[in-house]
């Protein structure tokens, strides 16, 4: 079995440590003595970090930020410290079933693995909130598709994307993508883009039906902004993702779509946080290019030529002709 750090970042979650916690910290101490457990706050200003001093000293590996940045920043800070093979990213909103682990160290068995997730659903029913995704294009917009997985349990399940929330992977591929990009700080879209990367690279995500665990929905980002702040965030980081990851005439004809189908109906319809989000492109649009560059190097370090659209086609040729399970 491999050894884990795990990360959890962590923002006014006392509460949520109050009733999660305590069931996470058991499950993750009887993986083995060397687990590191790593809470990352993100400038709280309730008393989560009273309490985890107080309840948790010695225990926990704890970093204090004096000022709030966001998930990206957050996260880096933990994976930055993280010593052992695979990194479990966790939110501090997700309560982990006892068998969690019990399917997930043999994805690791393959060499280009990059990572997997398991089954997220709500925390007092039994409605899937996360499964794997396997993208579509619309036009040039990249879309996950409904949840699934793969019927054949000696076939493993890919997904587009890891949920952020629960992503166990593999640490030295995480710190050669330099984590996550920190431009989407506060919140949305950063593990999509992440495992974009990782894809490109010639790594592959992965989806285990039978890992579940619980989630509070908003449990950890309803503190942050009002609705129309988190919109335009959300539709701000969709749009970075694509800006990142098409080139040339593709890149092209998504600012076209985006114009037209967002920009200019978002105001014809007083929905105006679409059209700032996409000016948020502009204004970054110096830091996403020099981003995009850095990404350059690294592809051809790995003599790797996979575009976006590769990516969902190697998808789907992995998926094509297996009992997909639509959940």
């Amino acid at each position: 079995m491999k050894s884990i750090s795990v990360v959890i970042p962590n923002y006014n979650g006392k509460h949520l440590f109050e009733k999660y916690f305590d069931e996470n910290y058991e499950i993750l101490s009887n993986l083995g003595s060397n687990t590191q457990i790593i809470v990352v706050d993100d400038g709280s200003t309730d008393d989560s970090v009273s309490y985890l001093e107080q309840h948790y000293q010695n225990k926990i590996t704890l970093i204090k930020k004096q000022k709030n940045s966001g998930f990206s920043n957050t996260c880096n800070m933990g994976i930055a410290i993280a010593t052992n093979e695979l990194v479990f990213l966790l939110n501090t909103d997700v309560k982990l079933e006892k068998n969690y682990f019990d399917n997930l160290f043999r994805y690791f068995e393959s060499e280009d693995t990059f990572g997997v997730m398991g089954r997220i659903i709500g925390m007092y029913d039994e409605n899937i909130q996360e499964a794997a995704r396997s993208p579509k294009i619309s036009g040039r917009k990249i879309k996950p598709s409904n949840f699934f997985y793969i019927e054949n349990p000696g076939i493993l399940t890919p997904t587009f994307y890891l949920s952020g929330a629960i992503a166990l992977i593999d640490n030295k591929k995480l710190k050669e993508l330099n984590g996550f990009n920190e431009l989407f700080n506060p919140f949305y879209c950063e593990d999509q883009e992440l495992c974009i990367r990782a894809w490109r690279l010639g790594w592959k995500c992965y989806y285990e039906h039978n890992a579940i665990c619980r989630h509070e929905v908003s449990g950890s980002t309803k503190n942050h902004s009002d609705k129309r702040a988190v919109k335009k965030l959300y539709f701000r980081n969709r749009y970075y993702v694509h800006y990142l990851h098409l080139y040339g005439f593709d890149l092209f004809l998504w600012h076209l779509q985006v114009i037209f189908s967002d920009v200019l109906m978002g105001l014809f319809t007083f929905q105006s946080y679409k059209a700032s989000a996409y000016f948020a492109v502009f204004l970054n649009r110096k830091k996403l290019k020099r981003k995009k560059r850095e990404f350059r190097v690294q592809m051809k370090q790995h003599k790797s030529k996979l575009s976006l659209i590769g990516v969902i086609k190697r998808i789907r040729e992995i998926l094509n002709g297996q009992d997909v399970i639509r959940l």
